[in-house]
């Protein structure tokens, strides 16, 4: 396994990166209720409200962990003219992070996934339902047109762009196309995590299914490490993609190299798992940061892992800072 002096030496590097996050913007929105008594009307738990809490989701939540770790990030996407992309523009602005590639569409909602927690004060809270709101349909032209500026503006200087697809239609064929030509130009690493359309973001460095997608994309099981060889092999030719990781949840972590190894990497600490709500974000952030400082994709993949490793031990849509990393490397494993 990669040496700890390795991983430090990337870490320290992230601080003087630019990062583009491109993709669906979600605002993760939490509603917290103490179970009261069964209602009378239906066979259903009555919670009584205690709080609420708004999060940064989807590729905002990428942008956040990719701010968390120490690097400039540019957020890239489309909110709705709402109160639901006011609370996002909000929580950008109390993070710190920029909002001018952000693009308002009238008519078109933010997308928010809204999660009924339930449980006592000292209990564990468990998600009960989650409810989807969601836009529908192709972005107008004059916002397809308004993030391809936003991306040759701001792309000059990126050192990578990661795509954050979950399937809400931000990064179309158009758009991604100029991702391509700007990395092309710059020479910048780019990442994709897409949710249902994988297949179509080809000619990337890199990519990050989980075991699932995997086993989607490819019909195939994948339940041991030569399944997971030979159909992400088969997915490597088919991105015409440099690298692979694929997240095992707790098995850890494969990473295919197109022109070098497979290499398998046993889960970072415990597979105690609290949530793995937003944890592919880190995975992806963490990853393609440590790429862009110059680690090797090995190097990349163990500081991805161990950040990884940490988010899923918090509740909620979460990040890892830079220096939790720090600790976790300076630990007795390093």
């Amino acid at each position: 396994m990669t040496g700890g002096a390795g991983l430090r030496q990337a870490l320290a590097g992230f601080a003087g990166k630019t990062v583009i996050v491109i993709g669906d913007l979600i605002t993760d929105e939490y509603l917290f209720g103490k179970p009261s008594r069964i209602s009378r009307e239906a066979p259903v738990l009555i919670l009584r409200f205690t709080e609420r809490e708004v999060l940064l989701g989807g590729a905002a939540n990428a942008a956040h962990n990719v701010h968390a770790l120490g690097a400039r990030v540019v957020p890239v996407g489309v909110l709705g003219r709402d109160a639901a992309g006011d609370e996002l523009l909000a929580l950008f602005h109390a993070a710190g992070i920029a909002t001018d590639g952000i693009v308002a569409e009238s008519g078109r909602p933010t997308a928010v996934k809204t999660r009924i927690m339930a449980g006592g004060y000292q209990a564990t809270r468990q998600q009960v339902v989650r409810l989807d709101r969601e836009p529908a349909g192709e972005l107008l032209s004059i916002t397809e047109d308004a993030l391809f500026a936003r991306l040759s503006a701001l792309g000059a200087r990126a050192d990578a762009v990661i795509v954050s697809d979950y399937g809400y239609g931000t990064v179309t064929p158009r758009v991604f196309e100029r991702v391509r030509a700007v990395a092309r130009r710059t020479g910048a690493i780019v990442s994709v995590d897409s949710r249902y359309q994988l297949p179509r973001f080809t000619g990337v460095t890199a990519a990050t299914p989980n075991e699932a997608e995997l086993a989607q994309l490819t019909g195939t099981e994948v339940d041991d490490e030569r399944a997971v060889d030979k159909a992400g092999r088969q997915l490597l030719e088919r991105l015409d993609a440099r690298l692979l990781l694929v997240t095992r949840g707790s098995r850890g972590m494969a990473l295919l190299e197109r022109d070098g190894a497979t290499t398998f990497i046993p889960i970072h600490g415990t597979d105690e798992i609290a949530d793995v709500t937003g944890a592919g974000d880190t995975v992806i952030s963490a990853f393609t940061l440590a790429l862009a400082a110059g680690a090797t994709p090995g190097e990349a993949a163990a500081l991805a892992n161990v950040a990884g490793g940490l988010v899923v031990m918090k509740r909620g849509t979460a990040t890892v800072a830079a220096s939790e990393l720090r600790q976790a490397l300076a630990g007795p494993a390093s």
